[in-house]
């Protein structure tokens, strides 16, 4: 055990300032040898008489600076005066049991099993290269025919065994002659063959070709059409054994009712070759091929060069002789290939106005869970009682994104754009299209005062000379992830209202349910004049729902960024119906299709736009896939902790209204009043208190005020990041650290669900901390030369760190000043300085709203509560609450910390004192005496439901006015106020407010995930009954095996539906009971145990593909010691 860890529990050692006045030596004394080292350099009297007041305070925070520098680093500071404990759970009868995918790390380990037999996969690999036994070259085998097999005694035929099959592509070893060689490869013409030359094979991609290997296209293999035509003299193949060229023949038979010859483009898609040209075709590529590249580039986004570049390597690989150039015949073939396949699926093929009838948005994958008339609502939905309406609502989420930008390298003239408004992206043309729109507010320029983000600020600014498309503004359904119709435009200059709102009508069209919820990052600026810009729109788009049915909310991650005034108006969490929707799936869209960047950038309008929606079907189908499992899981944990908030808000509430009943009714009514009804202001929101500080984000938004730089015409110098947001992204990445530490160490022994929500936050986390690395490279290019080894081995990705406890090197982690000099760009440390200022005044002010609504609540738990159930069960709310004074208790030392190492000792210690564990204590709160911490921690050891580990006593419970002092955390309350009963009463009604509005969530939650389960199956059903009715009807004039292959399609579709909702009716059926018992509670523990649930927790769905990839090889442990 650390030292640090151990002088937290040292409790014994009165925290003292020791002060100097004659001293003539510096001397330092510890607090328990951990918290205070007090500066004391007077040498004489006239010294003392110069030194200022505040050198009194002059104090280094010992344990704190040997935690931030100690090997094992870790939030927690050493400090483990938050004790963790058993957390009192419902039996529910829901257990959740999580799969990952077989690590090395939790298995046996092959590669140590393999390394020391590499010599013999060596001598096996060098085998290959030669005949191998002399069973495989004596004889000749030929084709296993029934005329060989009927000779007795057959042994072969006599041509010399000089061929053989490259890589074994037909299986087996042995060595044939040419005219069998060939005869084999008659049903497999795609493969390569090699010939013994005497000393080694020799490999030639022709050889079949020149062997006389013909493929006779419309006969059977073997068979040579009379009438054949024969292709081009240079015909090539593309395939997933590489790239051909090969002979064909083209049948000549006239067949048919008009007697005519099949055309050529129409055999080669018979033989599942796709032809690049439609008249005289000479480059094709086989069907599986292209199923290939167009899985690999929507997962992986594996561009077209790559892919083909990857196929001719495996042709020929030494540089001699490369295979044909073909690669813009085959950009081509996949244009074709992508187009009619998502045709295909949209049952264009079985419509009677064909191709050309596609409607608008009609072959865009819809999301089944969420609300669609016709599909999946049942008969009356639109007069639900209203206080359900929000059953029937539609979570969008909004967002830009400018990595998705386009070069204008080509005309629309010599690349059309094919489908214009039929899938992801808004229609472009005709006088309502998307470019009018836009053209009409050419020269409009918005920027956003509120989001320290200032996406749209450094979105506008940049250079957009030489670029078609500066990104993209898409929208996607906000609970499930899937992007809508209509959903996607480009941008050309930034972020601006009028691209946004053609987007968002355009993906609402025809819009007719009850409600609307719109997710945005800058909403609260955007929604301002909303209304009066609609008009301004094609009349097609106008919404047909009243403005007080449309919601405007902020993501839960981008809320904090913005001004206080807008957190309670457009937030989630005090939104009735909301459940536990966050707005921020959008962002995860994003990141699974900025793979795409690199490769769309330079393509032409056309190619990029059909590229980017078969992405973006992509992963429409991948959440169409996942629903089954992901509403499992979600619904599953909304039951669990719902029953724990209900019981946990019924015995914070039950002394409260006992004792102030119209209070809390007042209270609760005040809550209804605000949650069901849209607000653009924090005015009268019941969750805010009236304090007015400084914040963090207001120091953060006058630096990057500073850090506007601008030219000589005020147009803003381009910069996709500044040292101030790289900075600010470092603290909030820091606080996502420790709050996630404090988490983990809080609970004794975490349920599967908390380890699930750990394992989550943990993947968030390190996707974070890779990208602040990215930027770190440019405003910290010295870094790694200040670093230890193990230090780099952290930086650069390669420790075994979880990423809660991965240090970001920050400026003040650079102890020596020299060094941090030399490591960070002008100017860097300052800016950390202020911000770390700014945050520990915030943190400190944390604690002291911590404290108040400890006080408050601990008045009515400890007065109203009797037996140890009821004060076991209320121990919830306590306990949230002295986790998140815990928490601003470490954020606070280590931001006064990390200032002192920038700032050194000066004139803010005044205010910013070292913080210990005595002076975390309420106004009525007297420090504990030695003897009652070691009683509260033998509490603590036998369960007490009362003390707090490390904590002090709540009011009520340690007093004793004869040896009260008051902390210092209270001598800097903001404008030097003094705290009144008014404070504390003000802090209680929040925390209540709180806490039913999360109990109210989780209720919503529940019923949510119940209705869009039964809607993604009654989505299925309907359509099943769409594909059984396509499958009965009959094209007119369709040739009849064009008609069989119509109904046999639809038929297969109906069933895959029909035997999707049989699946998930059996899956889901145990999960809704326990809903349903739930529901009928109200929320309450009443949920039986009897009839237990097994949920399976697929990690697929949880991690993203690098995290996936690096688990399956072992670059991480299954749960990182959760």
């Amino acid at each position: 055990m650390s030292s640090a860890t151990q002088s937290h529990k040292r409790k014994n050692v009165r925290p003292q300032l020791v002060v100097g006045t004659t001293v003539s030596a510096t001397s330092r004394t510890s607090l328990d040898h951990r918290r205070l080292k007090t500066k004391v350099s007077t040498l004489s009297q006239a010294a003392t008489t110069a030194s200022t007041r505040s050198e009194e305070f002059w104090a280094d925070d010992v344990a704190t600076n040997e935690a931030r520098h100690a090997a094992a680093f870790s939030y927690q500071l050493g400090d483990d005066s938050l004790e963790p404990q058993m957390l009192d759970l419902t039996e529910d009868g829901i257990s959740v049991q999580i799969h990952h995918a077989p690590s090395s790390k939790k298995t046996y380990r092959p590669l140590r099993d393999w390394w020391p037999l590499i010599d013999e996969y060596l001598g096996e690999n060098l085998r290959r290269e030669g005949r191998g036994a002399p069973k495989n070259y004596s004889r000749c085998p030929g084709p296993d025919c029934p005329d060989r097999r009927r000779r007795e005694n057959y042994a072969g035929c006599d041509g010399a065994p000089e061929w053989r099959c490259v890589d074994q592509a037909c299986f087996g070893e042995q060595l044939y002659c040419s005219q069998c060689i060939v005869e084999m490869h008659r049903l497999h013409p795609t493969h390569f063959v090699e010939k013994w030359d005497g000393t080694h094979f020799v490999r030639k991609r022709t050889w079949l070709q020149e062997l006389g290997l013909v493929i006779q296209l419309g006969h059977p293999p073997g068979a040579m059409c009379p009438f054949g035509e024969s292709a081009a003299h240079d015909f090539v193949l593309y395939d997933l054994t590489g790239v051909h060229e090969l002979s064909v023949r083209f049948c000549g038979c006239r067949t048919g009712e008009t007697n005519e010859k099949l055309e050529r483009r129409v055999q080669l898609l018979r033989a599942c070759w796709w032809p690049a040209s439609v008249h005289i075709p000479n480059t094709c590529v086989t069907f599986r091929a292209l199923r290939l590249f167009q899985l690999l580039n929507c997962l992986g986004k594996l561009s077209a060069y790559d892919f083909l570049r990857g196929l001719e390597l495996f042709t020929n690989n030494d540089g001699l002789n490369p295979p044909p150039d073909r690669r813009r015949p085959f950009m081509c073939v996949m244009r074709q290939w992508r187009e009619v396949k998502r045709q295909k699926r949209a049952k264009r093929g079985h419509a009677g106005g064909g191709v050309f009838a596609t409607g608008q948005g009609e072959l865009a994958l819809q999301c089944r869970a969420c609300p669609q008339p016709g599909w999946n609502l049942p008969e009356g939905w639109e007069n639900i009682d209203p206080f359900f309406r929000y059953l029937y609502c539609v979570f969008l989420a909004v967002d830009a994104n400018f990595r998705l930008s386009n070069r204008d390298v080509s005309s629309e003239a010599a690349d059309p754009l094919m489908g214009d408004g039929w899938g992801y992206f808004c229609r472009r043309y005709g006088e309502d299209g998307y470019n009018a729109h836009v053209a009409k507010h050419a020269n409009e320029e918005e920027l956003s005062n509120c989001s320290g983000f200032q996406a749209m600020s450094q979105a506008n600014s940049k250079r957009t000379k030489g670029l078609r498309a500066t990104g993209v503004v898409g929208v996607i359904c906000g609970r499930h992830n899937m992007w809508r119709p209509n959903g996607v435009g480009d941008l050309q200059v930034g972020e601006r209202q009028c691209n946004v709102d053609f987007v968002v009508l355009s993906a609402v069209l025809s819009f007719a349910l009850l409600l609307l919820i719109i997710s945005y990052d800058i909403a609260c600026q955007y929604s301002v004049n909303f209304w009066r810009r609609m008009p301004g729109l094609p009349s097609r788009l106008h919404l047909k729902l009243r403005e007080q049915d449309v919601w405007w909310k902020i993501p839960n991650f981008h809320l904090p960024a913005h001004k206080r005034k807008c957190h309670s108006p457009f937030s989630f969490h005090w939104m009735k119906g909301a459940g536990r929707s966050h707005g921020e799936g959008i962002e995860e869209n994003w990141s699974l299709a900025n793979g795409a960047a690199k490769s769309t950038r330079l393509m032409s309008l056309a190619s990029r736009q059909i590229t980017l929606e078969d992405i973006f079907g992509a992963q429409n189908y991948a959440r169409v896939l996942a629903l089954p499992r992901v509403l499992l899981r979600r619904l599953a944990v909304a039951i669990k902790e719902g029953i724990q908030h209900k019981a946990a808000f019924d015995a914070f509430s039950k002394g409260l209204k006992e004792a102030r009943p119209e209070e809390v009714n007042a209270w609760e009514e005040w809550v209804e009043r605000w949650e069901s009804t849209q607000h653009t202001t924090a005015e009268d929101s019941p969750f805010e208190t009236k304090d007015e500080e400084r914040t963090l984000r207001d120091i953060q938004l006058q630096i990057a005020t500073e850090e506007f730089t601008s030219t000589g015409g005020g147009v803003e110098v381009e910069r996709e990041h500044t040292p101030g947001s790289f900075v600010a992204d470092g603290l909030s990445i820091e606080e996502a650290q420790r709050k996630l530490t404090v988490d983990i160490h809080a609970v004794k022994e975490p349920t599967p669900t908390q380890r699930l929500e750990f394992m989550k936050r943990r993947t968030v986390l390190r996707r974070r901390i890779k990208k602040f690395r990215e930027v770190q490279r440019i405003y910290m290019p010295s870094i790694r030369n200040v670093l230890s080894d193990a230090q780099r081995q952290t930086f650069d990705g390669l420790a075994d760190d979880v990423p809660e406890a991965t240090r970001l090197f920050m400026p003040s982690e650079i102890e020596d000043e020299r060094s941090r000099v030399g490591a960070c760009a002008v100017g860097l440390p300052e800016i950390e300085a202020r911000m770390r200022e700014g945050e520990a005044v915030e943190a400190l002010e944390a604690v002291r709203k911590g404290l108040r609504t400890r006080t408050m609540t601990n008045r009515y738990k400890l007065r109203n509560y009797t037996g140890q159930e009821l004060l076991t069960r209320g121990q919830g709310i306590l306990r949230q609450i002295n986790v998140r004074i815990h928490t601003a208790k470490l954020r606070y030392r280590y931001a006064r910390a990390a200032h002192l190492t920038l700032r050194g000792h000066g004139a803010w210690e005044e205010k910013l004192r070292v913080l210990t564990d005595d002076d975390v204590r309420a106004l009525n709160e007297r420090a504990l005496t030695a003897e009652e911490k070691a009683q509260n921690e033998h509490w603590a050891e036998i369960g007490g439901a009362i003390i707090e580990g490390g904590i002090e006593r709540a009011a009520g419970v340690a007093r004793g006015e004869g040896s009260h002092t008051l902390s210092w955390i209270w001598y800097t309350t903001s404008s030097g106020e003094v705290e009144t009963d008014d404070r504390l009463e003000e802090a209680l009604r929040v925390e209540w407010c709180k806490a039913r509005a999360r109990c109210s969530r989780y209720e919503e939650e529940v019923r949510l995930l119940r209705e869009e389960m039964r809607r993604t199956i009654a989505y299925g059903r309907t359509a099943a009954g769409k594909w059984d009715d396509l499958a009965a009807d009959e094209l007119v004039g369709a040739p009849a095996e064009v008609t069989e292959g119509r109904r046999a399609y639809a038929a297969e579709e109906a069933a895959t539906e029909r035997a999707r909702c049989a699946d998930l009716e059996k899956r889901w059926r145990p999960i809704l009971a326990k809903a349903d018992a739930y529901l009928r509670s109200q929320g309450g523990a009443d949920v039986s145990a009897d009839d237990a649930v097994l949920v399976d927790v697929d990690m697929r769905d949880e991690l993203g593909p690098d995290e996936e990839e690096a688990r399956l090889e072992g670059g991480a442990d299954e749960e990182d010691d959760v």
